[in-house]
């Protein structure tokens, strides 16, 4: 990981100034760093030992970013990781242009491993990122929204570099197709749990323990799983707040909404949920062979599920 920072350093470098002061300030701001870890991981499982994961690390990273950068000013954040958004401190324009940069950077940097299906697995998972927003921007304020929709956008808008991550490990490594199928059904459910797990700390945890405002879903209007949940299976009243609470957003009943999403059980329910996706992950890599890597892998999958944060 010291690498991977090392060449995202090296290939953020641009000669125009503002471009350099936002790339710092978001890549600087620190993360998880889980979808280069994971690349890192399964290539390191699947015995590969060539530096080209590392320029491959740092590309995921940088899609990653872009999307944060974008995201930040679509949903009007002003708060991530603890520190202010880019956009609330370089503005919105500035925000979207330079996670443009970050996009075609990742492809500059793609290209030049020389691989069509590298290539063709990062090109596919960025468009399919950018059908995610949509279809959340679809979703927003909509109170009919079914579990199987929200599925398909976090899906589509969190997983998909999640598997893509994974995928790539095993491509580099030139494992079989099978061990490849395995790796990105790993991440992607991997990258489904951690969604999952970001929707219910939506509601249960607090700003310093996330780095971002707890109820942002809600104030947003987005029928996330808990809400989804209530509206299927609360009372008719806790069905009528949490409708009124998507069309019109906002936090103004935050606690009479967490108050019902708990007590109807739609909490314990996506918390079910995540821990189901994490044991598939767990499952899909079960042929993988044994390697302190793998162990790292599934620990992740444990972890997915136990966060606070």
């Amino acid at each position: 990981m010291r690498e991977v920072d090392r060449v995202i350093r090296l290939r953020l470098a641009s000669e125009v100034m503002l471009i350099n002061q936002i790339s710092e300030y978001i890549i600087g701001a620190g993360g998880k760093r889980l979808r280069p870890a994971l690349l890192l991981a399964v290539a390191r499982a699947l015995e590969v030992d060539d530096a080209v994961r590392f320029e491959l690390a740092a590309v995921v990273e940088f899609i990653h970013t872009a999307t944060l950068l974008h995201d930040d000013v679509v949903d009007e954040s002003d708060l991530r990781r603890g520190r202010e958004t880019a956009n609330a401190l370089f503005g919105n324009a500035a925000s979207v242009l330079v996670g443009d940069f970050l996009y075609t950077r990742s492809f500059q940097m793609m290209v030049e491993v020389g691989k069509m299906q590298v290539m063709q697995i990062l090109a596919d998972a960025v468009n399919v990122i950018s059908e995610g927003e949509v279809l959340q921007l679809l979703n927003l304020n909509d109170p009919d929204v079914t579990e199987e929709s929200y599925t398909q956008v976090i899906r589509y808008k969190t997983a998909r570099l999640f598997e893509a991550s994974a995928q790539l490990g095993a491509v580099i490594a030139g494992t079989s197709p099978s061990l490849e199928a395995a790796a990105a059904a790993y991440g992607r459910h991997l990258g489904t749990a951690f969604q999952l797990m970001d929707d219910w700390l939506d509601y249960t945890g607090s700003s310093e323990t996330m780095g971002k405002n707890a109820g942002d879903d809600l104030r947003e209007g987005k029928p996330t799983l808990p809400l989804i949940y209530l509206i299927n299976n609360g009372s008719e009243s806790e069905r009528a707040l949490a409708r009124a609470a998507i069309v019109e957003g906002g936090t103004e009943h935050f606690d009479a909404i967490f108050a019902a999403v708990r007590n109807s059980g739609g909490l314990d329910y996506t918390l079910a949920c995540a821990k189901k996706e994490a044991a598939l992950a767990a499952d899909a890599i079960s042929a993988f062979p044994a390697s302190p890597f793998k162990e790292m892998l599934l620990e992740l999958c444990s972890y997915s599920t136990g966060r606070q944060s």
